[in-house]
């Protein structure tokens, strides 16, 4: 088997993040990029919507989650993956289950690593890994959330 993209889809949240060691195990072990999906959910309201601001309040809004997830982004190379090496940073607007999808298919991924809860109500990333799992043409690692430890008897 090998491996040269593999694609973590992420929500940012420390839910999100559980699969971390997975893939920096796999990227080591395969010398393969990692592929870093952040997805905002593009918000549907009124033209006057977004904030109470009536012209640009939705742009601002995008433009605001669009600098946060770079930062975040830029901050989980540093603490977490060694700098980077292998890392490619994609930062997509729209359903979460499609975005991967589709980068899944633009980026030709080899394989989806992904959590199955995030930072969203309770089991909304999971209905995001089942649409993944059912639709890629590709493997898809879901990652279930830590269990906490067991209260001592």
């Amino acid at each position: 088997m090998t491996l040269q993209k593999i694609l973590w889809p992420t929500d940012l949240s420390e839910q999100t993040g559980e699969a971390l060691e997975y893939i920096k195990s796999l990227t080591r072990r395969y010398e393969a990029e990692i592929h870093v999906l952040y997805v905002i959910e593009d918000v549907q309201g009124p033209p006057d919507w977004a904030g109470g601001i009536a012209s640009g309040g939705k742009d601002n809004m995008l433009i605001w989650h669009k600098m946060r997830a770079h930062k975040r982004l830029d901050q989980i190379c540093i603490d977490y993956l060694e700098d980077c090496p292998y890392f490619v940073r994609h930062i997509a607007v729209g359903d979460p289950a499609r975005e991967i999808l589709r980068l899944v298919e633009s980026e030709q991924i080899d394989m989806v690593v992904m959590s199955t809860h995030g930072a969203s109500p309770p089991f909304r990333f999971d209905s995001v890994a089942a649409q993944v799992i059912r639709k890629a043409p590709v493997p898809v690692v879901t990652i279930p959330p830590a269990r906490e430890a067991a209260p001592a008897a």
